[in-house]
C-alpha cells in the first residue's frame, strides 16, 4: 500500500489549509476508485488529488484504489491501494483497470467506507459499485471526461451510441452524479444518466497562473520576439485535443497572411505528428508548477479546439493569467468562456470560423487587453476549497440519505 505523501500540488491558502479541521467532515471515510490517480499527470487526477488533500485537512479518512506503478508522474496524496491494470492498445502509458483485485477487497472490508466515490467507469469502477450497493452504501460518481466522443476521433464513430448506453447504465446505478460544469451537467441530464447531477467544479492557483508571471526573456529564448503575437496550445499532445483542427486553422492564417507565432505546451504519443505539422512552432515540452504559469502568461490568446473536456483546466488558468480564449463551443469551454466578453466560443470543427477569431485577436491589441482582463476577473470566482467543500457536503448528504431509508 502506497504511504500519503505530500503532493507537488499547491493548496490554496485558506483557514482550512491552516490546519483547522470540520467536525462533520471528519466523520467521512471515503474510498476513491480512479483509473489513473497520479501514473500520468491530467486534469482530472489533480482534481481528485486536490480533493483528497482538502479532506484529509478536515480530518477525513480516504482510501484510493488505482493501477499503481513504478514511476508515477508526481506523488500522491492519501494512501494507495493497487488494483489489477493493462496497458491500454496503442496507448501505453495509461492502464486499464481489469478487476477490484483479491487486495483490495480485504483493505475495503478493513477500511470500512460510509461512502465510496468512484470517477472512472472501468471493471473496477463497476465492481466498486457493486460492492457499495451489497452493502447499502451510497455511490458518487464524478465525471472528468466527455468519453462518448473520444471514437470519432479512431474513426469509430458508430460506436457511440453503443458507448452512451454503457455510462448510462453504470452512472444510474450510482446515488449522485458531480460535473465540473454546468454545460456539462446538462449534457448528462440530456443523455439520462442520472437524475441526481450537481457540480464539482475546478479551481485555479493564483500563486502560479497570473499575469505577473509573462516572461519576455522566456519568450525569446524559444525564438519568439518581443512584439510577436503569440497563439498557443495547452495540453497532452493526443488527437482526441482537436490537434487537427488546430493546425488547420494555423494552416489557413498563414495562407491569409497574418502574421504570429505558435506555442505548444505539452507532451505526448501525438507530438511527432504534431510537429511536422506546425514545422515552425515553439515546442516546449511539458512544464509544471511556476514554469507553466510563465508558459501560459507568455501566450497572448489560448485556442483550445477541444470539445473532449467536461471542465477546461487549460481554459481557466489561461483566464487567471489575463490571456483571452478561442475554444469550441463545447461542455466546458461554455462554462468559462463568454462570447465577445472575454474569448470567442466556436462551433466545433470550424476551421475558417476560429482563424477568423483569431485574426482579430492577433490584429487588435486592445481587445486582447479587454478580454484578458475580463476573463481574469471571472476567474477569481474559481477558490479550490470552496469548490472541494461543495463535494465534501454531497457526500454527506447522501450518507444521510442512506440512513434515512435503512
Amino acid at each position: 500500500m502506497g504511504r500519503a505523501m505530500e503532493t507537488s500540488l499547491p493548496l490554496s491558502q485558506s483557514p482550512t489549509a491552516a490546519g483547522n479541521t470540520n467536525p462533520d467532515l471528519s466523520s467521512l471515510r471515503v474510498a476513491l476508485f480512479s483509473g489513473n490517480y497520479n501514473y500520468v499527470r491530467d486534469g482530472a487526477n489533480q482534481a481528485l488529488n486536490r480533493l483528497v488533500g482538502y479532506l484529509l485537512r478536515q480530518g477525513a479518512s480516504v482510501r484510493i484504489y488505482s493501477p499503481v506503478v513504478e514511476k508515477p508522474a508526481f506523488p500522491a496524496t492519501g494512501d494507495m491501494v493497487n488494483v489489477p491494470a493493462l496497458p491500454v492498445p496503442g496507448r501505453s502509458e495509461y492502464r486499464i483497470p481489469i478487476a477490484l483485485g483479491h487486495k483490495a477487497r480485504h483493505d475495503l472490508e478493513a477500511f470500512a467506507p460510509n461512502i465510496v466515490h468512484v470517477s472512472s467507469p472501468d471493471v473496477a469502477g463497476h465492481r466498486a459499485v457493486s460492492w457499495a450497493r451489497e452493502r447499502n452504501l451510497p455511490v458518487l460518481a464524478s465525471v472528468h471526461t466527455r468519453f462518448d466522443t473520444y471514437p470519432r476521433y479512431y474513426n469509430l464513430a458508430w460506436i457511440e451510441p453503443m458507448l452512451t448506453a454503457v455510462l448510462r447504465r453504470f452512472y444510474r446505478r450510482c446515488d449522485a452524479l458531480v460535473a465540473p460544469s454546468e454545460s456539462m451537467a446538462q449534457v448528462l441530464r440530456d443523455q439520462r444518466m442520472n437524475y441526481d447531477i450537481s457540480l464539482w467544479s475546478r479551481g485555479v492557483d493564483r500563486t502560479i497562473f497570473h499575469p505577473g508571471q509573462r516572461d519576455l526573456a522566456w519568450r525569446r529564448s524559444h525564438g519568439i520576439a518581443d512584439e510577436d503575437v503569440v497563439i498557443g496550445f495547452l495540453g497532452r499532445l493526443v488527437m482526441e485535443k482537436g490537434l487537427d483542427v488546430f493546425a488547420d486553422t494555423i494552416d489557413e492564417l498563414v495562407e491569409r497572411g497574418f502574421a504570429h507565432k505558435v506555442l505548444v505546451i505539452g507532451e505526448g504519443p501525438a507530438r511527432a505528428w504534431f510537429e511536422a505539422r506546425l514545422p515552425n512552432a515553439a515546442f516546449v515540452g511539458f512544464q509544471g508548477g511556476a514554469d507553466l504559469g510563465r508558459a501560459v502568461a507568455s501566450m497572448d490568446v489560448l485556442f483550445n479546439p477541444s470539445i473532449t473536456e467536461t471542465f477546461g483546466n487549460v481554459t481557466l488558468e489561461a483566464m487567471a493569467c489575463r490571456v483571452p480564449v478561442v475554444a469550441a463551443e463545447a461542455t466546458g469551454s461554455e462554462s468559462l468562456v463568454v462570447d465577445h466578453v472575454n474569448g470567442r466560443l466556436i462551433r466545433p470543427g470550424a476551421v475558417h470560423s476560429f482563424a477568423e477569431a483569431l485574426r482579430t485577436y492577433v490584429t487588435d491589441a486592445d481587445l486582447r487587453r479587454r478580454h484578458g482582463e475580463a476573463g481574469e476577473k471571472r476567474s477569481l470566482d474559481f477558490a479550490w476549497d470552496r469548490i472541494n467543500q461543495a463535494v465534501a457536503e454531497t457526500y454527506l448528504r447522501l450518507i444521510r440519505q442512506k440512513q434515512k431509508h435503512r
